[in-house]
């Protein structure tokens, strides 16, 4: 818990990365309820982290200021920082959680490394590759989580963590299209475009040629797949470390919603109401 935090600056900085969290990434926050009190702190640590290194192509003007940023984050986990690093709230928090949990700082750089994809407007040109920068950022965040909730020891489901991951990043890359469209940028694999006979300039502009519904139809299908392998290997995750795999619960939710017919991918905004956000996650996390 924070209370049980000594240093007074650690305690207001891991509550910093709570009231981060909770109004820019709310399922992740919703779940860490249903995680033990003395956990929290320390996943509202690792989320805040990676709701950060998210937003920064949403605050700089041009790629490099990105870069520049990245590497401050590389610094900062390689323990390469300067001063001001005591100073960043979310990074003082991060660096004591990576120390009490036993964090590989080595995953955490690879986020970051991942992330500079998201600075540029690149074509992704294949489903490896797609896989690949969703294994980085969001199986490596349900990884870690449950090495958190497990202690620092093995939590076994590195499976689970892979697909749960891929699937939940293809769920929230379907939500924002509206947002990458209107930056012109598209996550969605060239080869699964092509093969619908869809082109990523539609994605691009905003277009939602039948094409490019198609597409996202098999970008939906390919989230399934991932849940389902996900949750075989359900059985071989530690007990105390089920709670990091909460917020898959709410996958198929959003994916069924973007299959209604008022569905328009670059128009409606795919959300659930709070409450019954909680309730799914409270629903399985018994």
């Amino acid at each position: 818990m924070i209370d049980d935090i000594p240093d007074p600056r650690l305690g207001e900085a891991y509550a910093h990365c709570e009231k981060l969290l909770r109004a820019g990434d709310c399922d992740r926050w919703l779940s860490c309820l249903f995680a033990p009190a003395s956990a929290r702190p320390h996943l509202h640590a690792l989320f805040a982290f990676s709701l950060d290194v998210a937003r920064v192509r949403d605050i700089v003007s041009d790629p490099m200021p990105g870069e520049i940023r990245f590497q401050w984050w590389r610094d900062a986990l390689e323990g390469e920082g300067r001063g001001d690093i005591a100073a960043h709230p979310v990074a003082s928090a991060l660096l004591n959680t990576v120390n009490v949990c036993k964090l590989p700082r080595a995953a955490l750089t690879n986020l970051v490394d991942a992330r500079t994809f998201d600075l540029y407007d690149d074509p992704m040109p294949g489903l490896r590759q797609f896989d690949g920068y969703c294994g980085e950022t969001s199986s490596a965040l349900i990884r870690m989580a449950s090495l958190i909730l497990n202690r620092g020891e093995d939590p076994g489901g590195i499976d689970a963590a892979g697909h749960g991951g891929i699937a939940y990043a293809i769920a929230g890359l379907l939500r924002a299209l509206p947002w990458h469209a209107a930056r012109g940028q598209c996550y969605l694999p060239l080869e699964v475009l092509k093969r619908h006979g869809a082109v990523r300039e539609d994605a691009v502009i905003g277009k939602a040629s039948p094409a490019l519904l198609a597409a996202l139809g098999g970008m939906r299908a390919i989230a399934r797949q991932h849940l389902a392998a996900a949750r075989v290997d359900f059985k071989c995750i530690a007990p105390a470390a089920r709670a990091a795999f909460l917020p898959l619960a709410l996958v198929e939710p959003y994916l069924r919603r973007m299959e209604t017919r008022a569905y328009q991918p670059f128009q409606t905004m795919i959300e659930i109401p709070q409450w019954r956000r909680q309730w799914i996650l409270w629903r399985n996390a018994r």
